[in-house]
């Protein structure tokens, strides 16, 4: 039956990013990819990168949350659990404070940017720490108040910021896929290999914590380094996807739950796979839902319904 599963999933993957390219405003079939005109430009600059977007998107937050919740054998635990979204949110609300009060307008290429680097400064931070502190535990709640004192901090920048500033911002708040184009996409996949390099090499170890630290180290896994390069990873995978798509609920904390419960099994060597693909096939549908309306929904509010009721799930399994 496992045999079966990775080749259902690989088949709905094409599948629904088929469709995907499909469904939006105006329903433009795949043979225009082959055209040249105004349905060619639209597939090209606007639909492909959406679509590749979604699939990378799905398998960061997907992986990254599979790790964490290894990491700290939390079964709520998800890619925001150490505050890197947060930073991402802090570094957005900064550039619009400041935007508003020097008078110039936020660009998207600015929002990315401040994204990036308030993610990056929050990993850092995480990473800093995670060197002092003994457990997993410990790491956690340090993780967990950071991302409180950036949340506070962005409830005080949202202040001093005027209503046009920031009504971009909650709409940055609020996630989309649409906008990655091809310029943004080289750093994207950038952070993308890099964390998923790092997730892949990690496999092992991951193995090794499924029973807790003092197990793994018995074994002869550095657990503080491994504890560093999982860091690591899910900084660049769910930092970048928050930097250039904004916060996308659930999915993280949903998708390893998914995929462990398909292979009957913990074995990352299973789950890791399992878990990227559920997290891609997941996410297009979100993007289908969303343009499938009459207008267009953000991507959070359609991965929220489908994640929120497996969080509900779990919570009262367990």
């Amino acid at each position: 039956m496992k045999k079966c599963i990775f080749p259902i999933l690989i088949l709905l993957l094409l599948l629904l990013f088929v469709i995907d390219l499909m469904v939006g405003a105006a329903d433009i079939p795949l043979s225009a990819l082959w055209t040249d005109g105004l349905e060619h430009r639209i597939l090209m600059q606007l639909r492909l990168p959406k679509a590749l977007t979604a699939v990378i998107a799905g398998v960061a937050l997907s992986l990254s949350g599979l790790q964490m919740q290894t990491l700290f054998r939390n079964p709520l635990a998800g890619p925001s659990v150490l505050g890197v979204s947060s930073g991402a949110t802090l570094g957005v609300a900064f550039l619009v404070m400041l935007g508003s009060v020097l008078g110039f307008s936020a660009a998207s290429g600015w929002m990315i940017l401040c994204a990036v680097l308030g993610a990056m400064l929050i990993l850092l931070v995480v990473l800093f720490i995670s060197f002092r502190v003994q457990g997993g535990a410990t790491l956690l709640i340090v993780g967990m108040m950071i991302g409180s004192v950036a949340g506070a901090l962005v409830n005080v920048l949202q202040n001093y910021a005027d209503p046009d500033s920031l009504k971009l911002y909650i709409t940055w708040t609020l996630g989309s896929l649409a906008a990655v184009g091809w310029a943004e996409m080289r750093w994207l996949v950038a952070l993308f290999l890099a964390g998923t390099a790092l997730a892949i090499l990690l496999i092992k170890p991951l193995n090794g914590l499924l029973l807790g630290e003092d197990y793994a180290a018995s074994l002869g896994i550095p657990v503080r380094r491994v504890r560093t390069l999982l860091i690591l990873s899910t900084g660049l995978l769910a930092g970048g996807v928050t930097a250039f798509c904004g916060p996308i609920a659930f999915v993280g904390v949903a998708v390893p739950h998914i995929a462990r419960g398909l292979m009957r099994t913990s074995n990352h060597r299973l789950t890791l796979p399992a878990a990227a693909l559920v997290g891609a096939d997941l996410l297009l549908l979100c993007d289908i839902i969303c343009y499938s309306a009459t207008y267009p929904l953000p991507i959070s509010t359609v991965s929220a319904l489908f994640g929120a009721p497996i969080v509900i799930w779990v919570i009262l399994r367990r």
